[in-house]
């Protein structure tokens, strides 16, 4: 007489085997994410420095015309007025004062 019913040892097998499996699969995906994002974040760094160099030239050039309007100057007086026109302030301190909008 042969027994026909099985354990329950191949199907927890295999349904472990699938799940370390997934796990794994998972894993190694996200690995590769993140290698993606740092790579992503070290081709933007040159673009970061060059954006804070423009940065602190454009404020010190602002500070510049501010302080020249200040001074009496006409032109700087009407560049200054046209931007608060449009809503932008300048102040004549140096470009590592406090931040401008």
């Amino acid at each position: 007489m042969r027994n026909d019913k099985q354990g329950p040892f191949l199907p927890v097998l295999l349904l472990a085997l699938a799940v370390v499996g997934w796990s794994g699969f998972q894993a190694t995906q996200l690995l590769i994410e993140r290698s993606s994002l740092y790579e992503a974040i070290s081709a933007q760094e040159t673009q970061m420095v060059q954006s804070a160099t423009l940065r602190q030239k454009l404020q010190s050039l602002a500070g510049r015309v501010a302080k020249l309007a200040k001074g009496g100057n006409a032109n700087a007086t009407l560049i200054v007025e046209e931007l608060r026109k449009r809503g932008i302030t300048l102040s004549d301190q140096p470009a590592g004062g406090a931040p401008q909008d």
